[in-house]
């Protein structure tokens, strides 16, 4: 995990030297030892991360529960903290074993929703080109809707199991808050995630600019998740936690996503066209979906020879065939992986 701190106990090196004072205790590192799990502590929160497979508990020494994916808060007997050295009481190292022994349900995307940008009475950017004496014009709500609408197929016919939304599937107009506020609806059962795609088309005062990028939310950017299922009616204590590990992990998976939709487009038209890389801005779209989001620019409508390429069907249907590749490898990573965890 590239930008969390990872360090190791100090006193885990002397947890030999030191004992309980009650024989129904555990020492921390002798119980992860145990459970075949491994422990990580981050300082500037003062949590341990108990990390198995697919589970992450989270434990805070003084405190009366732990925190199972960073979603569930579960009480248990307080965790306590004596020479240097966490302690567990057998009530809670089992509490925390049947946890790793039942959890057999896998991290899964159980949907995407594609938001084909702009819409309606927006047209987003433009480009009119004369061509062979007639003047053509390529306009971004047009690109973005057929370009989700061939992705949608792809992903429904390749993932059957998983749902798949449009946040419009005819030229409508769809505000801004709108948008993410469709993602943040769509309901998911325990251990299921949800992606947000939205997708656009680029536009430059230079007309020689062109290529494709996918952007994410910047690393430092939190977005707003104290009004969300799992935090809002937590201690004042807990929310705080929750809220920053669920940033943290939104915005890694965010990351990983548009690199590889970046690398896909490159296979495919890296030597067409510029690839502009993965870029960091906090657009309305991206920092309001409670998940995973990327934005995705297509190419410059602004660029003749780009915005031709941009209005036949036979190039959007590549390109499409290139994000779904992009999705299909994230997927495949996160539901063989720990999901959100790893």
């Amino acid at each position: 995990m590239d930008r969390m701190i990872r360090i190791t106990f100090l006193f885990l090196f002397l947890s030999g030297l030191a004992f309980p004072e009650n024989g129904s205790e555990v020492e921390i590192f002798s119980f992860v030892k145990q459970i075949n799990a491994t422990l990580r502590w981050e300082p500037y929160r003062e949590i341990g991360i108990i990390e198995k497979d697919k589970d992450r508990i989270v434990i805070r020494p003084g405190q009366n529960w732990i925190i199972l994916n960073y979603k569930e808060k579960i009480p248990v007997d307080k965790i306590a903290f004596r020479n240097g050295v966490v302690y567990l009481t057998k009530d809670t190292a089992d509490i925390i074993s049947g946890i790793i022994e039942k959890s057999r349900t896998a991290f899964r995307v159980a949907a995407i929703l594609i938001d084909p940008g702009h819409g309606g009475k927006d047209p987003g950017a433009s480009g009119s080109f004369k061509v062979n004496g007639k003047f053509i014009s390529v306009r971004e709500k047009d690109v973005v809707l057929k370009t989700s609408i061939y992705l949608k197929e792809l992903l429904e016919n390749s993932f059957p199991d998983k749902r798949i939304f449009l946040t419009r599937a005819d030229d409508t107009f769809i505000s801004l808050n709108e948008r993410p506020a469709m993602a943040n609806r769509i309901a998911l059962e325990k251990n299921e995630a949800i992606i947000y795609i939205s997708i656009h088309a680029n536009a430059s005062l230079n007309k020689k600019s062109r290529g494709f990028e996918v952007w994410h939310l910047p690393a430092g950017y939190a977005r707003k998740l104290d009004d969300t299922a799992q935090i809002k009616n937590e201690p004042e204590e807990v929310a705080p936690i929750l809220a920053d590990m669920l940033n943290q992990e939104y915005t890694m998976e965010s990351v990983l996503l548009a690199r590889k939709i970046l690398l896909r487009l490159d296979e495919d038209f890296g030597r067409l066209t510029k690839n502009r890389g993965t870029k960091e801005e906090t657009w309305f779209v991206v920092r309001n979906a409670r998940m995973p989001a990327v934005l995705i620019e297509l190419g410059f409508v602004t660029n003749k020879e780009e915005a031709m390429r941009l209005s036949r069907d036979a190039h959007l249907k590549q390109v499409s065939r290139a994000i779904y590749n992009g999705i299909s490898d994230f997927i495949e990573y996160f539901e063989k992986s720990s999901g959100f965890t790893e």
